[in-house]
């Protein structure tokens, strides 16, 4: 089939993560215009950016010097292992320094001292289970020092202006977290979110006495609250049915981002008094990265929405002015000619409803004519929520003839605790019978074709993909699977040990759920899988390793059955360069062609 360029929509640009340096002349960003996430930075009000950051390994979080703005510091692994290593640098890329030496250990970024003097980020060099809460010199000099032991899945969210105390976001699950309150000078730990059964409490920022934070132990929905550090008095700021999912207090300033089905607004508030002051006006898509300059007043975010791709925004006066400072190439594609998405809600087994996501071709392409193939596409998570973000390749299978379905099968974030639990450990399947519900509306619809229905999913969404295979093998044409599990019981023994406790608790333990896990594996029913089969994953992956997608292509191929697949040496969890990317894309493309697109 002719059609679209691969590598134009593939070279469509993104700038995220913007963050202002302490005099707030420059915005720090990473941006994949090389290829592959790097640091970048640009004049506060505008002009021509600066490359800070080298190399063919990508960057991974960046965080401006509270109190030097000629330092930024950023982390960067090798080769996608997720081992982060840290380092600074001048916004303008001079002066690049290591600051951590233990190249099997994560690290992660956490905050300056107001001073600019130390960089705290927590570790698991200890175990390779904990993250361990250290600082080091911004300097370089000297080693880095622990300051206090600490149990879990932890990292470094704010510290206080005074500088004597650090705010620690613990993750004890995707549905489980907590906040700790840690003192510098004795390194003595406070719990400040003391709680039963599974309950978020995410961090948004800390002051020297009060703390602002989300938590979805009322009703089910992550909102805004105000605890008063000295009296411990909780004080809601936003109470709505829908998640806050960013918060961010600095000054005399307060937003929030509030996700109403799938799309993103920004909202702003008074810290003190939670008095609401306004909305932000901002295009239609989804915000991430929201934060507050150190003038207190300029806020910066990033917007992706399906005609926009990912840029830094920033706004001036406390959200007034709205504007996009990064301006992200979109390779000479027109943005009209991205598709925007229709909201629709499938009725699945039990009466549940499954949002989902459709994108159409309509009079793209010159042969739309009849019933269109379809691509089910499947996020991860799988506490995730596929929302109406820009996607270079889902925007491409559009333009090439395909109407692509993102569906968010229970389980997914974004509809309230209970909608999220409800393919937890023993009820994992239910929401594979979603995505057979998805894929049946899919086939009754008049302009999709029923005989032309793919899968694609990464991840947890490949783990998707082959049990959807393998449960409702007459439903689909052909399946792409990405970096997905096969046998949970392998995937448990081998992911790394700091991710093993996290995933147990959504799936279930080896200790006491082995017969389940194995029995509900792809791996256990590949034989029932009869539709052709694409697997690609990366040789480093440290989160799904390799083994997983070597077991199904090995069985696959021992049943004579239609597989192909494709390993990238020196990718980890998902494709991430730009010459990998256009090889994996390239080739899902023509496998779908043949096996489930245009005649």
């Amino acid at each position: 089939m002719s059609g679209p360029d691969l590598d134009r929509y593939l070279s469509v640009r993104t700038a995220s993560a913007g963050a202002h340096t302490a005099d707030c002349s420059r915005v720090a960003f990473l941006t994949d215009v090389t290829g592959t996430a790097q640091l970048w930075s640009v004049p506060a009000g505008g002009g021509w950016p600066d490359q800070a950051s080298f190399g063919g390994d990508r960057v991974l979080g960046l965080l401006p010097s509270a109190g030097d703005p000629r330092v930024v510091a950023f982390a960067r692994d090798e080769g996608g292992n997720e081992r982060a290593q840290l380092h600074v640098v001048a916004p303008d890329g001079t002066g690049e320094r290591a600051l951590s030496g233990d190249p099997d250990a994560i690290h992660r970024l956490g905050a300056f001292t107001p001073d600019g003097r130390w960089l705290l980020y927590c570790a698991n060099n200890r175990d390779g289970v904990d993250f361990d809460l250290y600082r080091t010199a911004a300097d370089g000099s000297g080693e880095a020092e622990l300051i206090a032991k600490l149990d879990g899945w932890t990292s470094v969210a704010d510290i206080t202006p005074a500088g004597g105390h650090v705010l620690i976001s613990l993750a004890r699950s995707n549905v489980d977290s907590d906040l700790l309150l840690v003192e510098l000078a004795s390194g003595e730990v406070e719990l400040l979110t003391p709680h039963e059964g599974e309950v978020r409490h995410l961090p948004g920022a800390i002051t020297d006495d009060a703390l602002y934070l989300t938590s979805d132990a009322e009703g089910g929905f992550l909102r805004a609250y105000r605890v008063d550090l000295a009296t411990g008095e909780w004080r809601v700021i936003d109470d709505g049915d829908w998640d806050v999912e960013a918060l961010a207090v600095r000054g005399g300033t307060g937003a929030l981002g509030r996700n109403v089905d799938g799309m993103s607004r920004l909202e702003l508030f008074d810290p003190a008094t939670l008095v609401r002051s306004g909305e932000v006006d901002v295009p239609i898509g989804v915000i991430r990265d929201l934060a507050i300059a150190p003038d207190g007043q300029t806020l910066s975010w990033t917007l992706s929405g399906p005609r926009h791709n990912d840029d830094v925004w920033v706004s001036d006066d406390r959200g007034q002015r709205p504007r996009r400072l990064t301006r992200s190439s979109t390779a000479g594609l027109s943005p009209e000619s991205f598709a925007e998405p229709d909201l629709v809600r499938v009725t699945s087994f039990d009466g549940l409803e499954v949002p989902a996501w459709v994108y159409r071709p309509g009079d793209r392409v010159d042969d739309a004519r009849g019933p269109v193939p379809v691509v089910v596409s499947v996020h991860g998570g799988p506490e995730a929520q596929a929302r109406p973000s820009f996607n270079a390749v889902q925007q491409y299978l559009v333009a090439r003839g395909y109407a692509v379905v993102v569906p968010n099968v229970r389980g997914s974030t974004g509809y309230g605790r209970h909608y999220e639990s409800l393919d937890d450990r023993r009820r994992r399947m239910d929401a594979v019978a979603d995505l057979a519900a998805v894929g049946r509306w899919a086939g009754s619809q008049q302009d999709l074709d029923a005989g032309r229905i793919a899968l694609m999913g990464g991840s947890y969404g490949g783990f998707m993909v082959l049990a959807a295979m393998s449960s409702y093998p007459e439903l689909w044409a052909a399946g792409v699977d990405i970096v997905g599990i096969a046998n949970f019981v392998t995937f448990l023994e081998r992911t790394g040990a700091y991710r093993r406790a996290l995933r147990e608790r959504e799936y279930g333990t080896l200790e006491e759920d082995r017969d389940f896990l194995a029995a509900i594996s792809p791996i256990a029913h590949v034989d029932r899988i009869i539709a052709p089969l694409l697997v690609i994953h990366g040789a480093n992956d440290p989160r799904v390793p390799l083994a997983e997608a070597e077991q199904v292509v090995d069985r696959l191929r021992e049943l004579g059955r239609v597989v192909e697949s494709i390993v990238f040496d020196d990718e980890g969890h998902g494709i991430s360069k730009l010459a990998n990317r256009r090889v994996a894309f390239g080739a899902a493309a023509q496998f779908l062609d043949r096996h489930a697109g245009r005649a």
